[in-house]
C-alpha cells in the first residue's frame, strides 16, 4: 500500500501497537471507554482515542504539544494522530466497539483536502482491518472556518460510511440550529456546562429538556467528564444514552487492558477508577443523589 503522512511517522512494536514520532516527541494511544445505559446498568459501547506525548521518555500535556507545533503541520499531525488511534484500536480493542477519533475542522479549508485526508484514512482502516462504520468522527461545531466549510466536510465524512458526532456542545457559542442541520449521529455534552446545569433543579430541568430534544430528531447523546457517583446517577436520570469519565474509567495506554471488559460483572462504578472498570455497572450499586453538590456546614 501506498505510506500516507500518517503511516510514514509510525513506528510499529512487537506487541502488535504503534507509537508516532514527531520532531522530538513520541506519541502514543491511549483510550478511555465510553458507557451506554441500559436496563439499568452501564455496558461499554465505545472507545474514544486520546494523544499522549512524550519526551525523553516523559509525559508531556497535550496542549502543550500541539501549542508548540507550527500551524503550517497541524493537517499533518492530526493526520498522524488518526493513524495511531485506528492502527492501536485494531490491534488491542474489542471488534465490535465503535471508536470516536477527533477531528479539527478548521485544517480542511476546502474539500480536496478532506477527500485527500479520508482517502489515507481509508488506507489506514484497511490495514487496521476497521469497517467504516464503527468510526465515530468527532468535530468541534465551532472551529471551522465557515459553516459552510463545516458543512462540506462532515458530508464528506458521511459520504465516506463515518459517523458524526459533535465534540463541546454547550460551550462557547453552540447553536441548537447548527445541529440541526449538521444532522448529527451523536452530540456530546461539554462537560463543565453539564455540571453547571446539574447544579440546579431549573438547569437539570433545561439539561433533561435538551436530551430529550436530540433523541426525539434520532440523536444519541454523551455526557462526558463523570467524576463522580452523583453526576453518574443524574445523567441517567436526564435520559442521556451515553456516559465517559473518570468515575467509570480513565483513559489507558495502548495496548489497555480494557479485556476485561469481556467478564460479566457488575460493582459499583466508583471502583473502577484505574482502567479496571466492570463490563456492566448496575444502577442499584451507585449511590442515589438528587442534583446539586453536597454542601458542607
Amino acid at each position: 500500500m501506498s505510506r500516507s503522512i500518517g503511516l510514514a511517522h509510525i513506528v510499529r512494536h512487537d506487541d502488535g501497537t504503534a507509537s508516532g514520532v514527531w520532531g522530538t516527541h513520541t506519541l502514543q494511544s491511549a483510550f478511555q471507554p465510553i458507557f451506554a445505559f441500559s436496563n439499568g446498568k452501564l455496558s461499554v459501547t465505545a472507545f474514544e482515542g486520546l494523544i499522549r506525548p512524550f519526551r525523553d521518555g516523559e509525559p508531556q500535556a497535550p496542549m502543550s504539544f500541539f501549542n508548540t507545533c507550527p500551524t503550517v503541520d497541524r493537517l499533518h499531525i492530526e493526520a498522524l494522530t488518526r493513524t495511531l488511534h485506528l492502527l492501536n484500536a485494531g490491534a488491542s480493542l474489542p471488534p465490535e466497539a465503535s471508536i470516536f477519533i477527533n477531528f479539527d475542522p478548521s485544517v480542511f479549508t476546502d474539500r480536496s483536502i478532506a477527500d485527500k485526508a479520508l482517502r489515507d484514512m481509508r488506507l489506514v482502516l484497511h490495514e487496521a482491518d476497521i469497517d467504516a462504520n464503527r468510526v465515530v468522527c468527532e468535530v468541534t461545531e465551532q472551529k471551522s472556518a465557515s459553516q459552510e466549510t463545516l458543512y462540506n466536510f462532515v458530508e464528506a465524512l458521511r459520504a465516506n460510511g463515518f459517523r458524526i458526532a459533535v465534540d463541546d456542545y454547550g460551550a462557547d457559542e453552540s447553536d441548537i440550529n447548527r445541529i440541526k442541520e449538521l444532522r448529527p449521529d451523536i452530540v456530546k455534552f461539554d462537560a463543565r456546562w453539564i455540571m453547571q446545569l446539574m447544579e440546579s433543579g431549573a438547569g437539570f430541568a433545561l439539561l433533561t429538556a435538551m436530551v430529550a430534544s436530540f433523541e426525539e430528531q434520532g440523536i444519541r447523546t454523551v455526557f462526558e467528564g463523570i467524576e463522580e457517583g452523583w453526576q453518574l446517577e443524574l445523567a441517567e436520570k436526564s435520559g442521556a444514552s451515553m456516559v465517559q469519565g473518570f468515575a467509570l474509567a480513565r483513559p489507558e495506554l495502548a495496548p489497555t487492558s480494557f479485556h476485561v471488559f469481556g467478564k460479566d460483572r457488575q460493582m459499583p462504578a466508583a471502583v473502577s477508577n484505574a482502567g479496571d472498570a466492570p463490563a456492566t455497572v448496575s444502577s442499584s450499586l451507585r449511590p442515589k443523589r438528587a442534583f446539586g453538590r453536597k454542601v458542607v456546614p
